[in-house]
């Protein structure tokens, strides 16, 4: 999870830039909206980068689909790392 983790937070400063990141602390419990205040358009780029690392094993779009608004609104950088290290394990 730790290895996931890392990799998640390198692409979401990939996406908004090491100067945004300055003064958050990126963990578990980071979540996309408040903490980070991430535009709809940055999320994309994430899930795209996202996408290309893990490939369609981690089915981003039915995991974002299978959320409703309040989880979505509310979803942390945790949520995004507990659903791929689960897709890894399915596909091991």
């Amino acid at each position: 999870m730790t290895d996931v983790l890392s990799e998640v937070v390198r692409m979401l400063t990939d996406v908004v830039g090491d100067d945004f990141l300055l003064d958050v602390e990126v963990g578990p419990d980071t979540s996309f909206g408040d903490d980070l205040a991430l535009e709809s358009i940055e999320f994309v780029a994430l899930v795209d980068r996202l996408r290309a690392h893990y490939g369609d094993r981690a089915d981003f779009p039915a995991f974002i689909a299978g959320l409703d608004l309040d989880q979505l609104i509310n979803l942390t950088v945790g949520d995004v790392v507990d659903h791929i290290t689960a897709a890894e394990r399915a596909h091991a």
